[in-house]
């Protein structure tokens, strides 16, 4: 098991509960088989494994483990700056984090990504075309967004085929990387469900009608 650096480890106490209470605001995702819930520190060593391995180049890498974890707080960060950013992606039957999606907005972007970031060991199951999906639904619907992109290493070929998956649309290139543009599909009723504290679990078309 990885040894964890003081900064990785929770403390318990008020401030840990405060925590807690602003995660517990952030909406929680379902689709048929996944959870997207918002992310936590305990959630950092899959963050890690994913960054310091060998997807680390295509995400603007090499990266050791302290690099990763300001990545890891800054995309968590973004929830207070921009309402919206990181998500853990879990088996609804629960189990160890699956990988990542977001909705980021990093230096260099020009405008909202997309972002999906699975470990290994999830690969090749669906899992990020299906938490990807849910999400870019979200930020059409209920976040309002009236457009999404993914900016996509040309040399990593699994993000590419989840972007052909979701229906994306390849624009000019950007600083070197890939721009694929999503545009807005209805989901079907029942196919997602969002839950925001204080609101009834809904699909996301009804939860469109609401104006959630």
């Amino acid at each position: 098991m990885t040894s964890r650096a003081p900064h990785e480890i929770a403390i318990p106490g008020p401030a840990a509960t405060f925590a807690a209470t602003l995660s517990g605001m952030l909406p929680e995702i379902e689709t048929a088989r996944l959870r997207l819930r918002a992310p936590t520190l305990a959630d950092f060593d899959a963050w890690a494994e994913i960054f310091t391995g060998p997807a680390g180049p295509h995400l603007g890498g090499p990266f050791d483990r302290d690099d990763a974890f300001t990545e890891f707080a800054a995309s968590c960060g973004l929830w207070l700056l921009r309402g919206h950013g990181l998500w853990t992606v879990e088996r609804k039957a629960g189990g160890d984090p699956l990988g990542f999606v977001l909705i980021g907005f990093e230096p260099g972007d020009q405008e909202p990504e997309l972002g999906y970031l699975f470990r290994p060991s999830a690969e090749g199951q669906g899992y990020a075309t299906e938490a990807a999906r849910a999400l870019r639904d979200h930020a059409f619907v209920a976040m309002g967004m009236d457009r999404v992109v993914s900016y996509i290493d040309p040399a990593n070929p699994r993000s590419i085929c989840v972007a052909e998956r979701l229906g994306a649309t390849r624009s000019a290139d950007f600083d070197g990387a890939q721009v694929w543009v999503h545009t807005p599909v209805a989901p079907k009723a029942g196919h997602t469900r969002v839950h925001t504290p204080g609101i009834p679990k809904t699909d996301a078309m009804q939860t469109s009608k609401r104006g959630d």
